[in-house]
């Protein structure tokens, strides 16, 4: 069995497998559409990218460009019949994709800095960079951001549905990984809670982030020459720099949990990144359950694995 991992998209699914990759979006007439890519991913060709930690950064970075066209096929199969838009270009998703890094690192990054350093600034309060205080309030506020911000999207409609078609993806995967027929019944029977999925992972990475600014800023150079502005301008980049390890860190820590989310052990680790996604996942209906089932169908087939051509 291959380890498949998939995506959401606009009306649609992506699902991704080792050198593959199909999505399947339902078009505004209620048919089915599909696009099909062979993978070549960057450490077959550097096999030092494969090494633990160093990987997951490499994943990341392929899975955010990957995930990029895969929602503008499926922005494009969702206008109305006739207007089909026209693919972007590498340059225009580089562009998208250094701006969602940009804002990204703005909010979870700079901003909960900034305001970490203002309330340890505080008479009452009076405590620094160099001390777990200032990291552990620096996390809650990356995480108070992390959730608000769900929430807040979580209110428009289009977002709900696209929430659903993650909880459909989830389905469909547990029920591959569960060795059944990849039917709709099937997988209606499996939760939309995945201990691998991207809303986890995110919450990994604030946590370590906590422990890892924790245990490391305290041995960084004071600076006592430069400005309170420009010394906290040179931790964010080095929290920026550090994002680099952390990110690989929680891939490796999402990669166990997922394996061994059974042992007794495991379960409380992986518990708190559930509970989030009961915000980033919804209860699908049939017909989304559908389009997750053929996508995971397709990739299974681009990886040569036998397929159950009765689903469905």
């Amino acid at each position: 069995m291959i380890q498949v991992g998939g995506q959401a998209v606009i009306e649609g699914v992506m699902m991704k497998a080792p050198k593959s990759l199909a999505v399947v979006v339902r078009l505004p007439n209620g048919n089915l559409v599909a696009k099909e890519d062979t993978l070549y991913p960057w450490s077959d060709r550097f096999p030092f990218l494969k090494w633990p930690v160093l990987r997951g950064t490499l994943i990341l970075m392929e899975t955010l460009i990957q995930g990029i066209q895969a929602l503008n096929f499926s922005a494009n199969q969702a206008l109305a019949e006739g207007e089909e838009g026209k693919e972007i270009g590498w340059g225009a998703m580089l562009g998208t994709l250094a701006v969602a890094i940009l804002l990204g690192l703005g909010l979870f990054v700079a901003l909960p800095h900034w305001i970490s350093a203002y309330v340890g600034g505080l008479s009452f309060f009076h405590f620094g960079v160099d001390s777990f205080t200032f990291h552990l309030i620096d996390g809650i506020i990356k995480v108070f951001f992390f959730i608000a911000y769900i929430w807040i999207i979580s209110r428009f409609k289009d977002i709900r549905r696209v929430f659903q078609y993650h909880g459909a993806e989830h389905k469909s995967i547990f029920t591959y990984e569960a060795g059944q027929a990849l039917t709709v019944e099937n997988a209606k029977g499996h939760s939309t809670l995945h201990p691998r999925c991207g809303t986890s992972f995110i919450l990994l990475v604030l946590v370590i982030s906590i422990l890892f600014f924790s245990c490391l800023f305290p041995f960084l150079p004071k600076m006592p020459s430069l400005s309170a502005w420009a010394r906290n301008g040179v931790y964010i980049f080095f929290k920026i720099v550090l994002m680099i390890p952390i990110t690989g860190l929680a891939y490796e820590a999402i990669k166990f949990s997922g394996k061994r989310a059974h042992l007794p052990w495991v379960r409380p680790i992986i518990l708190p990144g559930l509970w989030i996604q009961r915000l980033t996942t919804q209860e699908p209906t049939d017909d989304q359950i559908e389009v997750a089932l053929q996508a995971l169908n397709r990739v299974l087939q681009l990886e040569g694995q036998h397929v159950d051509h009765s689903v469905i």
